[in-house]
């Protein structure tokens, strides 16, 4: 085992091929832990695998399953068809709702078709569409911090469209009104910036003095998880490159939480081709880490890639560790013994 040495970093802990601190290495890299999927990601992909297993191609998929260019390639390859919308699945055909969610109006589109669907949706979206559901039953205007137009804010808004208004961002409380100050409550989008959610809600607090929280934290602890780490690492790197389509809001999320913490520069790959030498001119410290739907090949090839130029020191920096894990949709839960 390599000895542990004391970066320096709050809650971190490295490994590192020999003593001496970070300056005996040269060029190094930092590696975040926890990285890379979540539990509610790993559950939606294995869906789909399972499916194609159990009912052979083509299994359709609504949106793409997670946010991520590779995997959606990959499962597209063994045979799993993407669409955007269910009237382009063949009527009886199998459908899998992908991790994000959807909305009430999209099941019973499905059932006028007679799809046979699968529901990978992620137990903590779930979770806070059913926080949409009670507290318009309660005939709350609930305040839906997040971003419009992401899969997710719709399928959560469509829970309750009369009562539900999205927020953007800190700027957007402007614009917020509601019916009567008193019954207003806040939830969110699971893979948004902490930070930045916690200042839209001061705001709207600002606003609605008496505005209520959530009856659980809505950020999923995966995307809190992965924050935190960029967080410990960042002050100690001129750049940090983190694994992640565009498309991915927890992935973006993590360049700024990089850029906020100190890290002089952040970027975001899908692919370790997709480093600019560049970037690593006059660098000695790389942070590297990779959003929730990022499989680890991905991460193992960006540090290979870095190794080429001279990065062969890595250093895990680690923060929390994840057990957690969910149960698959029992129309794909193998047979009990």
């Amino acid at each position: 085992m390599p000895p542990t040495i004391n970066m320096g970093i709050p809650g971190a802990t490295s490994s590192v091929r020999s003593g001496g601190g970070s300056q005996a290495f040269g060029k190094r890299v930092l590696l975040a832990e926890p990285r890379g999927y979540c539990a509610g990601v790993d559950r939606a992909v294995e869906t789909v695998e399972r499916a194609l297993e159990k009912h052979g191609a083509p299994v359709y998929v609504r949106h793409e399953i997670v946010h991520n260019v590779h995997v959606v390639e990959t499962l597209a390859k063994a045979g799993a068809v993407f669409v955007d919308e269910t009237d382009e699945v063949p009527e009886g055909a199998i459908v899998v709702f992908s991790a994000h969610g959807v909305a009430p109006t999209v099941h019973v589109e499905a059932a006028a078709r007679n799809l046979r669907t699968i529901d990978a949706t992620c137990p903590l979206v779930t979770k806070v569409h059913n926080e949409a559901k009670r507290f318009a039953r309660d005939d709350y205007d609930i305040l839906l911090v997040g971003h419009t137009g992401h899969e997710e804010v719709v399928g959560t808004a469509g829970e309750a469209p009369d009562h539900v208004q999205v927020v953007d961002n800190p700027d957007a409380v402007d614009q917020v009104t509601v019916r009567d100050p008193n019954k207003v409550i806040w939830l969110s989008q699971t893979t948004l910036s902490v930070d930045e959610t916690m200042e839209t809600v001061r705001r709207l607090r600002e606003k609605f003095p008496t505005l209520q929280d959530p009856p659980s934290d809505d950020i999923c602890y995966a995307t809190q998880n992965r924050q935190v780490a960029v967080k410990a690492m960042a002050p100690e790197c001129e750049l940090v490159i983190v694994v992640g389509s565009r498309n991915s809001s927890n992935s973006v999320r993590l360049v700024e939480v990089a850029l906020g913490a100190g890290s002089d520069a952040a970027h975001l790959v899908d692919y370790a081709e997709d480093i600019d030498p560049a970037w690593l001119e006059g660098v000695t410290t790389v942070g590297v880490t990779s959003g929730a739907s990022v499989p680890e090949v991905l991460v193992r090839g960006v540090l290979e890639r870095l190794a080429e130029y001279g990065y062969g020191t890595v250093q895990p920096v680690t923060t929390a560790n994840e057990t957690l894990v969910f149960a698959l949709p029992r129309e794909i839960r193998p047979p009990r013994a």
